[in-house]
């Protein structure tokens, strides 16, 4: 059984002496619930794809307390401390080349020359991050390719006996995963996933970021770049503009008449950041009563394509993707 610890000051304690040990802690950010190891432990790292069933193709973000700590291990550039600055902590995964003393794994780093670092905002992430103090690994808490959790709850109906402990910080605020941003060539920022931060607030600050031409199965050079992610049971059909009486609805703004006889509204008041916090429990509600009604698929409303909509139509692309014959696909916090 996996233990569920309280976010009080003895709770985390426990956490971080867990993952001192080589243990496995799924934790709380802001953005989506994280199955944390040890970066520096190659056994630990190991425990978290077999955990998940992870492809070992797929690089981690290591996660940090501090920007201080975080640019120990890699080789910030002007550009990243300005990015750094402005969203730090919170919802911005950054990837740099490797500090020459760093002690992440190559496990953790799947052997590139650049790492994927973060600093989350939820206080109870910090906490612990601090009481480690040593970069954690933290893909998403389920099993690889299926809809990220966004509480306790969640994390225990993809992982419970698989991993040592849930330390349990309450809902995520954010609800999407980090922004990933590409600085090793700091000439050629790229966007590469777009997630808590948005391409505007990023664009105010680095007016040249560019977005990746293609998504590919192969080898990702960041996490969260696999095609089929975050996908439920039910296939998803996009842009949806009325449902079929065997499909489920993932409804955004004000209520229409439909056929489904099954709806989650992401926000009645078409409130992208109300949505991007509900989109994956949506999702997983809709999975789970929908297949236990017989229905056959979910429907998605269009979602706006500016702010955090684009996040929330990258998340819902990958939900509708073809699903790979090996059930890989992952995402990371």
């Amino acid at each position: 059984m996996t233990r569920r610890l309280d976010a009080t000051e003895s709770g985390i304690a426990t956490a971080a002496s867990i993952l001192r040990a080589g243990g496995l802690v799924a934790f709380g950010t802001e953005t989506v619930y994280g199955l944390g190891a040890d970066a520096s432990q190659p056994q630990a790292v190991a425990r978290i794809f077999e955990a998940k069933n992870r492809p070992r193709f797929n690089p981690l973000i290591s996660h940090f307390a501090h920007a201080q700590a975080a640019f120990q291990q890699v080789v910030p550039n002007a550009l990243a401390h300005r990015l750094a600055q402005a969203f730090w902590p919170g919802p911005l995964t950054l990837i740099l080349p490797r500090a020459p003393g760093c002690c992440i794994s190559d496990l953790a780093a799947d052997g590139l020359s650049t790492l994927a670092v973060r600093v989350p905002a939820n206080a109870v992430a910090r906490a612990l991050l601090e009481q480690v103090d040593r970069p954690i690994a933290a893909p998403s808490a389920n099993r690889s390719g299926r809809i990220s959790p966004v509480d306790a709850t969640h994390v225990l109906e993809e992982l419970d006996g698989r991993i040592d402990a849930v330390l349990d910080s309450g809902p995520c605020t954010v609800g999407l995963e980090s922004t990933v941003v590409d600085l090793s060539d700091p000439q050629r920022p790229c966007l590469l996933r777009p997630g808590g931060i948005t391409l505007e607030e990023l664009q105010a600050i680095c007016p040249h970021i560019s977005l990746p031409q293609t998504t590919s199965d192969a080898a990702p050079h960041s996490p969260g770049r696999l095609i089929s992610h975050y996908a439920p049971h039910l296939p998803v059909r996009l842009d949806a503009l009325q449902a079929q009486p065997d499909e489920a609805l993932l409804a955004f703004g004000a209520p229409r008449p439909t056929n489904a006889p099954l709806v989650w509204n992401l926000s009645p008041t078409g409130s992208l950041e109300e949505a991007a916090a509900r989109l994956f429990t949506g999702l997983r509600t809709l999975d789970h009563k929908g297949q236990a009604m017989g229905l056959t698929r979910i429907a998605v409303q269009p979602i706006p394509h500016h702010g955090l909509g684009r996040a929330i139509q990258d998340r819902l692309n990958r939900a509708a993707a073809p699903r790979p014959q090996d059930g890989t696909g992952d995402t990371a916090p």
